[in-house]
C-alpha cells in the first residue's frame, strides 16, 4: 500500500509502487487534469506537482510519491472555482485544443510559488519544456504575466 496526500487529502491505494503515478492518478483517484503525451516526460502534459516541483507523472512511478504531497489541475482550485492562474488562462484564451493547459499551468504555478515576479524571458524559460502543439506559447505567457501584474 502506498500512502501520499492528493491536493491536500491523505490517500491510499493499493497500486502497484512500480505502476505509473499519472496511471494511479486517474485509475484510482479519478484525476483527469493531467494527460498522457508522450510517455518519456518530453512534452510536460502528465506535469503534477510533487512537494511543490514539477514531476512528470507518465514516467514517475507510484513510489516516488510515497508519504509525499501532489498536486494536480484540480488541485488549483479555491473555493470551488478557478485559482488566479487558471483564470488568466481562461481569460487570455490560452488553450486552444486543451492538452497542454494542465502541465503548463502547473509549471507555471510552481514557478510563480517559487518567484512571484518572474520576467516574461523567465516564464519562457520555465515554459520551455513543455509543448503546445496548436501554438497558445504566447497567450500562455500572457496569461501567466496577468498573474504577475496583479501580484
Amino acid at each position: 500500500m502506498v500512502v501520499f496526500k492528493l491536493n491536500g487529502r491523505s490517500v491510499q491505494t493499493q497500486a502497484l509502487s512500480s505502476d505509473p503515478l499519472l496511471s494511479v492518478l486517474a485509475d484510482d483517484f479519478k484525476i483527469n487534469g493531467s494527460k498522457f503525451g508522450c510517455g518519456r516526460s518530453q512534452c510536460g502534459a502528465c506535469t503534477v506537482l510533487v512537494d511543490g516541483d514539477p514531476l512528470r507523472s507518465c514516467v514517475a512511478p507510484l513510489s516516488a510519491v510515497a508519504g509525499r504531497s501532489v498536486q494536480t489541475l484540480e488541485g488549483l482550485m479555491e473555493n470551488g472555482k478557478p485559482s488566479a492562474l487558471q483564470q488568466a488562462f481562461i481569460d487570455e484564451q490560452a488553450a486552444q485544443c486543451g492538452y497542454c493547459t494542465s502541465g503548463m499551468i502547473l509549471q507555471s504555478q510552481a514557478l510563480l510559488d517559487r518567484n512571484p515576479k518572474p520576467t516574461e524571458q523567465e516564464v519562457r524559460q520555465a515554459l520551455d519544456g513543455n509543448l503546445c502543439r496548436c501554438g497558445a506559447h504566447n497567450r500562455i505567457v500572457r496569461a501567466v504575466m496577468r498573474v504577475v501584474k496583479k501580484s
